[in-house]
């Protein structure tokens, strides 16, 4: 498909993030498995429920612009996943694994915070108010779910991983 409007960039970005969220439904269950902290697998397992809503959120964005819900490889987050996978693979001691998982996981949410918010802006300059709010409830949760890493990093699994 050629990008040749703001709308045709907006489809496909929209398909981009499709595809990123259900890859992230198969990954958040390795980086849970691979947690040792109770905190941590829990804020993953919170996450996982969240993305699989952020998948039928973005089914009804696609049905808010009249369009069916279509995949378009995102080369990103296969990189992030990528790289997420290798740090579970590598030896190292379980409270370190730990804060290894919360970086891989704030990758991935950074991601997700610049497309939801990128998305949002094109959605309201195009008139797509549906889908702009949509697209915002998961751009807020996204910002959460950074905002609950960050404050378990700090405040316990970096502590922990310091003290190995």
């Amino acid at each position: 498909m050629a990008m040749r409007t703001l709308r045709d960039l907006f489809e496909h970005q929209l398909k981009d993030i499709y595809y990123a969220e259900k890859e992230l439904v198969k990954a958040l269950p390795k980086m849970v498995k691979s947690a040792s902290s109770q905190k941590l697998q829990d804020g993953l397992e919170e996450h996982l429920d969240q993305t699989r809503g952020q998948v039928e959120r973005l089914e009804q964005v696609f049905a808010s612009i009249d369009k069916s819900p279509e995949t378009e490889k995102c080369e990103a987050i296969e990189g992030l996943i990528d790289e997420g996978a290798s740090l579970l693979d590598e030896k190292a001691d379980p409270e370190v694994k730990d804060a290894a998982i919360i970086a891989a996981a704030q990758k991935v949410e950074h991601y997700e915070i610049a497309t939801y918010g990128t998305l949002c802006v094109w959605a309201k300059q195009l008139g797509l108010e549906q889908a702009a709010d949509l697209l915002g409830e998961s751009l807020d949760q996204e910002k959460q779910a950074d905002m609950n890493l960050t404050h378990l990093a700090e405040h316990e699994i970096n502590l922990a991983a310091e003290t190995v």
